[in-house]
């Protein structure tokens, strides 16, 4: 059971890492368009995106892939740059209904390069354990539950701008991704691959 907890707490600890605040500000650009009346939208996403954290995971620590880190290093801030422009280009739009499949397509495409981008570690602190896949079943649980209280935290500051501040929702989403973005620039910059 205890291993159980470890295993967990490393994926929830994963999330809320500070010094890697990488996955929380992908977190932020991926829900800040929506309210707590759209709960189930927002629990399909978090959980698709940590399906393709964990399928991720899963290829890499048996070695089916191999990825140069530097190019995944990178390619994380791109997935948050990515995401925060989308957001601004289309928070005029009151329904974010249409193509829903690409959006859920896209998130779980994001996951995969986010969870490669942690795999290497994965595999050196599972390395002592003969079955792999309890262990990477717990951390997707922790991350799980980490996510959901980003999300949840985010959920709430939203709604304190946007009833108590009078924030409109366009505006709430085109400051709160315009600060995101800036904050990714500097990693695209740490990180370029040419």
């Amino acid at each position: 059971m205890s291993e159980f907890w470890l295993y967990t707490k490393l994926g929830f600890g994963h999330v809320l890492d500070w010094s890697a605040y990488d996955h929380i500000l992908f977190l932020i650009v991926l829900t800040v368009g929506y309210t707590f009346d759209n709960w189930k939208r927002i629990l399909v996403l978090v959980t698709l995106f940590t399906v393709g954290h964990t399928m991720s995971l899963v290829l890499a620590v048996y070695g089916v892939v191999s990825v140069n880190s530097r190019l995944v290093e990178f390619l994380i801030p791109v997935t948050i740059f990515i995401a925060g422009l989308y957001n601004v280009f289309t928070a005029k739009k009151t329904g974010k209904n249409d193509k829903i499949a690409i959006l859920y397509g896209v998130t779980i495409f994001f996951g995969l390069i986010h969870g490669l981008g942690f795999s290497s570690y994965f595999k050196v602190i599972s390395s002592n354990v003969s079955s792999k896949i309890l262990p990477l079943i717990e951390f997707a649980l922790g991350v799980e539950a980490a996510q959901i209280v980003v999300v949840l935290l985010l959920l709430i500051i939203s709604f304190i701008f946007q009833t108590l501040f009078r924030f409109s929702k366009q505006d709430w989403v085109l400051v709160i991704s315009s600060v995101v973005i800036g904050m990714v620039i500097p990693m695209l910059i740490a990180n370029k691959i040419w």
